[in-house]
């Protein structure tokens, strides 16, 4: 075959190739379009599918969860200010190189340090935070008590500033004599019924009676599934009943309760020793049990495993 018919016979068959691969992109356009059309009838299920299976899908980017931002409130610094008020309170001007002097100094390196009269004996016998207030740019002021030999008390509020870590302070100032905390109407009292002597009574006694002088095992008076350990070692010889109040009036009926029943009492006792005599008060939750009484919690012990705190 001649050049001449090669180059005819490839211009005539370059529109045929040509032709047949548009045709071929047509149907593959409807085809797509059926498709499509199909899937939006089937439903918006189909449809998500269909998306996610062709080829020219766009993948959303997954949205990752924000990271968990922990946030620390800024330390109080109560124990600061008693420490720095206890020393204060026991250091002197006319000996700036004390301890105590020294001491106060580190905490509050701009604040001056008291002028007691010559030869005053510090009569200083205890420091107690009553309460902190939080201020604006991380300052405090610390209300503390302090509590001289004769029975005086007297209330400082120290200003101190702190970082938020709570890692460092410093006492801006020298402490300020303040009035104490007022006192509040005290509520009418929850216990309300008078528990003559009965079972009750006695049980309530014999349980103090052995978790505050170790006459008895505490357990034989434990309802069950109560744990609650003695008082140890035992602070007191004796300790004797003077008075039950409740908060039920099942608590005195004359007739034992059926099972299950549960009452709250506050016992008054006195409690003895070598060294005197003291009242002492105690809320207990007891539970009626075949017949007796059980002791189901005690508000000021160590109960666990089902005790009533």
């Amino acid at each position: 075959m001649s050049v001449g018919k090669q180059a005819s016979g490839s211009e005539a068959a370059a529109p045929m190739v040509a032709g047949a691969r548009l045709e071929a992109m047509r149907r593959r356009v409807r085809l797509s379009r059926l498709a499509l059309w199909t899937v939006i009838a089937a439903g918006p299920v189909a449809l998500g599918v269909a998306i996610t299976s062709t080829p020219a899908t766009v993948e959303a980017a997954t949205a990752t969860r924000p990271a968990a931002v922990r946030t620390t409130a800024a330390a109080d610094p109560a124990g600061y200010a008693q420490l720095f008020l206890g020393a204060w309170l026991r250091s002197s001007a006319d000996d700036a190189t004390s301890a105590q002097a020294r001491f106060v100094q580190s905490m509050g390196p701009d604040v001056d340090l008291p002028d007691p009269a010559p030869g005053a004996p510090s009569k200083l016998a205890s420091v107690s935070v009553v309460r902190s207030v939080q201020r604006a740019g991380g300052a405090w002021s610390v209300t503390v008590a302090a509590q001289y030999a004769d029975g005086a008390v007297r209330y400082y509020a120290v200003p101190v500033a702190g970082d938020r870590a709570g890692t460092a302070f410093a006492v801006t100032a020298a402490p300020g004599v303040v009035a104490g905390p007022a006192l509040i109407d005290v509520p009418a009292s929850l216990y309300g019924v008078r528990v003559p002597e009965g079972a009750l009574a006695s049980a309530v006694g014999e349980f103090l009676g052995a978790y505050l002088t170790g006459a008895g095992e505490v357990d034989r008076y434990l309802a069950p599934g109560v744990k609650l350990s003695a008082v140890s070692p035992s602070p007191y010889s004796v300790v004797v009943v003077q008075q039950v109040l409740a908060a039920e009036k099942a608590a005195a009926a004359e007739q034992m309760p059926g099972d299950g029943t549960r009452v709250r009492v506050l016992a008054q006792v006195e409690a003895r020793d070598a060294g005197g005599r003291w009242p002492l008060a105690y809320e207990v939750v007891l539970k009626a049990r075949s017949g007796r009484w059980e002791v189901a919690g005690l508000e000021s012990g160590n109960v666990q495993a089902g005790g009533v705190r």
